[in-house]
């Protein structure tokens, strides 16, 4: 993005070509803070941004004045600048409040569910050149640190707490009741695009289960433009269209899903249901 681009208050036109464009990079090219800011765009047209990452590159500098060698000292410093000096918290009482995903709202508030926390803590850790990676565990993103083979599990959520195994055992049966045990997969590391999606699931579940479909709508086609391959995005897009009467749109997406799904069983019902919808509209 040219420095012109930076400085500019963008529409949401620009804001979707910018995210259009992200979508054709490399995992490794998306800048997690940079990327979640132009999503949380997406809804605050017209706010400009430069305030915003100013937060960003502060809350890093925080973390470097604090920093020390070892990963206890590492997730010390994480936590003193983002909690400490910054004043952020999971937000228990308002949860479901989509402002908790938007990543301008969290800084506004100081306020945010786990992966729009995560997302700040794996910022301020990859600007010092640290290891950092969010961990794919259920309802609830966590932050894993590493250095050579030692490892350190924080909970961005629950004021950057350490988890031990026990620890992650506990939050395991509080989200998935008496019954969910520890497995590996809890501490699978995600990719940055899926990081991002997650964050934007939020709002696009929330809206939906609200009722609001097109805003929810918009919510999947803002994660259909950092991931245009995802054919599961676009069996939603044209769910949701065919729920709000967009027939046409709704027969474009399934020619996505027929073009990109891998399995043949579900070529063939996407293919049935746009045959469907084709009588439809004759």
């Amino acid at each position: 993005m040219s420095e012109e681009g930076r400085g500019a208050i963008l529409g949401r036109a620009e804001v979707e070509a910018l995210l259009a464009a992200l979508g054709s990079q490399p995992d490794e090219m998306l800048d997690l803070g940079e990327t979640a800011l132009l999503l949380a765009a997406l809804d605050r047209p017209r706010v400009g941004l430069e305030r915003y990452r100013a937060h960003l590159t502060e809350l890093a500098d925080l973390v470097a004045d604090s920093a020390g060698p070892t990963l206890a000292s590492r997730a010390l410093a994480l936590n003193e600048a983002i909690r400490g000096r910054l004043g952020y918290d999971g937000d228990s009482q308002t949860y479901d409040d989509t402002q908790n995903a938007n990543l301008m709202r969290v800084i506004d508030r100081r306020r945010g569910i786990p992966v729009a926390l995560a997302i700040l803590y794996l910022h301020g850790a990859r600007v010092q050149g640290w290891q950092a990676e969010a961990l794919r565990f259920p309802g609830h993103v966590l932050v894993r640190l590493s250095q050579g083979p030692q490892r350190l599990i924080l909970d961005p959520f629950n004021g950057g707490a350490v988890l031990d195994a026990a620890g992650l055992r506990r939050l395991a049966k509080a989200i998935g009741g008496d019954s969910a045990e520890l497995t590996a997969e809890h501490t699978e590391a995600m990719t940055n695009r899926e990081v991002l999606l997650r964050l934007q699931n939020n709002i696009k579940l929330r809206r939906v289960q609200a009722g609001h479909l097109q805003p929810g709508l918009a919510a999947l086609e803002s994660m259909l433009l950092l991931s245009p391959g995802d054919w599961s995005l676009w069996a939603e897009a044209a769910e949701l269209h065919l729920r709000l009467e967009n027939l046409a749109a709704a027969a474009m997406a399934l020619g996505q899903v027929i073009e990109l799904a891998p399995d043949p069983r579900v070529r063939a019902e996407a293919e049935r249901q746009r045959a469907l919808l084709r009588r439809r509209a004759n």
